[in-house]
């Protein structure tokens, strides 16, 4: 059974609910309490469009409002445009030996008919326009470099037919001649044309254009195609090596008989729009939890604004829409001839503002009684998310020349409120994924209790009841039946001993009125 969903009505509308109003008790010898629902609605804040630069925030509030869609769709695309121009040519360092990469990962997601193609233009028409930029500035040099190995392989290639020819004491010289000629073609190298932007590639692609681009690259696209992709559309099998390394920057090498890649420090971004229903299947995916590739993704879950949109709308400011678009592009043309990437720092205080920060998050890992323990693989990478995100706020701020000038600690506060924005949202989008193992199976047994309409049930009886694959074992029942007399569900009763030897009896459990008698 799915986790009960979360968010307004018309976003998940069709979907069950398990918590129904409580009614009076009247079959049960003492008072029950109202239960304590297992998943209630999560508070999922709106965007914090006022923690971006000026210039940035501007334009997110102006196309969320000429396009009348939630200012998170803008927002969090906005941030994956930031590391698209950056990430891969900057880092930013923490302390010690602590440095995170600028590169991110995000997911909106949004029902149909939210204008999600619309707002991902907008945003992202300054990329492809820095592409083209970058593209016709590298054409003569392609070509010279081209025309060089061309002419240094034909050379080559006579004096090797020269030196094949070749009598007496020639020969040796002339085969010295052509083995130099050879080795200096060999390591003449025609650069690729310039690629910032791919869409749904298989895992395959996305690797072989990270090692023409230096290591960097973005997957963009206002469709959830990449994860079938990842997930074996076209090989059969899961294939996230590149998604799961790109992210983290780990070295990344691939030895095949068809082609070998080496791309020592891999910086992928990835920014998407999605339907609800992706994130549903895609936690369902064998190996996309385990492995941690969910764990990657800031998510966001905004209200859709489908039947209260105005009808004419104010469009975007020409200046604000200029503005926006030179950023951009200045930012991902200053950084783009970088090899070694550019280093930011951070200042003492910022630093300072991140380890408070560090402290507030580390009890809620717990994995009993933690908020976050339950999705403690994504929260475990939340100081890192929010490193990169004040990073990313910085260089927007300061440009391409951003390493000369250290992360502020209102920069990193903004960044902190953004990590605040994608905790709420991560907690409602592992709800809809089904991350919390214990809670879902408490929500198939409580639709085994409503249907059956026991008053009382033994744990024996209980497990005939439900699906094995769920519960392999009566053990794996325990947590669950916990989880439940801790909400009020269920009270377990004194296990009563009739002596004499044999099993013991099962476990009973009285159930609460309200899932037995449906008028109640």
């Amino acid at each position: 059974m799915t986790a009960q969903p979360v968010g307004s009505p018309d976003l998940w509308a069709g979907l069950p609910t398990l918590d129904e109003p409580p009614g009076e008790d009247d079959a049960a010898p003492e008072v029950w309490e109202d239960p304590i629902p297992l998943t209630g609605r999560r508070e999922r804040p709106p965007f914090p469009a006022h923690v971006l630069p000026t210039w940035l925030g501007e334009y997110v509030t102006a196309v969320a409002e000429e396009t009348q869609t939630p200012v998170d769709l803008a927002g969090s695309i906005a941030l994956a445009v930031l590391a698209t121009a950056a990430g891969g040519r900057s880092v930013v360092h923490v302390r010690g030996n602590w440095r995170e990469p600028t590169n991110l990962y995000t997911v909106v997601a949004l029902p149909p008919a939210n204008r999600k193609s619309a707002v991902f233009t907008l945003l992202t028409d300054p990329l492809y326009e820095a592409e083209k930029q970058l593209k016709t500035a590298m054409k003569p040099l392609i070509v010279e470099a081209e025309l060089t190995a061309r002419l240094a392989k034909e050379a080559a290639d006579k004096a090797a037919a020269k030196a094949a020819s070749a009598d007496g004491d020639k020969r040796d010289d002339m085969v010295a001649t052509a083995v130099g000629l050879a080795q200096t073609a060999d390591t003449l190298t025609v650069p690729a044309e310039p690629v910032l932007l791919a869409d749904d590639s298989t895992p395959e692609t996305v690797t072989s254009l990270m090692a023409e681009q230096g290591g960097r690259l973005s997957v963009m696209s206002a469709e959830g195609g990449i994860f079938d992709i990842i997930a074996g559309r076209y090989s059969g099998a899961p294939n996230m090596e590149v998604f799961l390394k790109g992210h983290a920057g780990d070295r990344l090498r691939v030895n095949r008989q068809t082609r070998r890649e080496y791309i020592d420090a891999p910086a992928l971004t990835v920014g998407l729009a999605v339907q609800p229903d992706v994130l549903r299947d895609i936690g369902k995916v064998k190996g996309f939890e385990g492995r941690g590739l969910l764990a990657r993704f800031l998510y966001s879950l905004p209200v859709s604004t489908v039947g209260e949109r105005e009808i004419i709308t104010a469009p975007v400011p020409e200046e604000t829409a200029a503005a926006y678009s030179t950023r951009v592009i200045d930012l991902a043309l200053s950084l783009a001839e970088w090899t070694d990437p550019a280093v930011i720092q951070l200042t003492p205080d910022a630093d300072a503002a991140l380890i408070a920060y560090q402290k507030r998050i580390e009890p809620q890992l717990k994995a009993r009684g933690g908020k976050l323990g339950h999705i403690s693989n994504w929260a475990g990478k939340l100081a890192g998310a929010t490193a990169r995100m004040a990073a990313l706020l910085h260089l927007a701020e300061h440009g391409g020349n951003g390493y000369a000038h250290p992360v502020t600690a209102d920069t990193m506060r903004a960044a902190i409120e953004l990590g605040e924005y994608y905790t709420a949202h991560a907690l409602a989008a592992f709800d809809v994924m089904g991350a919390d193992n214990t809670t879902a199976r408490a929500q198939s047994v409580l639709e085994v209790l409503r249907t059956h309409r026991w008053t009382e049930i033994s744990k024996r009886d209980l497990m005939v009841k439900l699906s094995r694959s769920e519960f392999p074992t009566a053990a794996d029942l325990d947590p669950t039946l916990t989880l439940l007399e801790d909400h009020g569900y269920v009270r377990a009763q004194p296990i009563v001993r009739t002596g004499g030897r044999g099993r013991p009896p099962s476990p009973r459990y009285l159930v609460h009125p309200r899932l037995t008698d449906p008028t109640t």
